[in-house]
């Protein structure tokens, strides 16, 4: 595996992880994929940005990798990978949030 390679599935697997985490997508399809979610372990599982990286990673290492032991180690190499990213450019993981109420509650009529 070349080096490039390496950095093409960090990068795309922050850039998939960030979509699912922290944006409504296109057409705002997954804010309604987000709001589809009833069950509460699959809602909070597509906010987490650790948990979304680590199957994102998943297929990336599949495809990218030459081998059963390379798909084994790149795995959570590109799952961190995405992690240092969005840590190095917001600071902290992205995370999905309703919108919040106003200060003071709700608005006046």
């Amino acid at each position: 595996m070349r080096f490039y390679w390496l950095a093409l599935g960090i990068l795309g697997a922050w850039r998939i992880t960030h979509l699912c985490v922290a944006e409504d997508g296109p057409w705002d399809c997954m804010a309604r994929l987000r709001g589809a979610l009833h069950n509460a372990f699959w809602r909070k599982l597509m906010s987490c940005f650790y948990c979304v990286s680590v199957w994102c990673a998943f297929p990336l290492a599949v495809w990218i990798a030459d081998n059963w032991r390379e798909r084994v180690l790149l795995w959570p190499a590109l799952s961190a990978g995405a992690i240092l990213l969005e840590r190095l450019t917001v600071g902290e993981p992205a995370v999905y949030r309703e919108d919040p109420e106003p200060p003071g509650g709700r608005e006046p009529r």
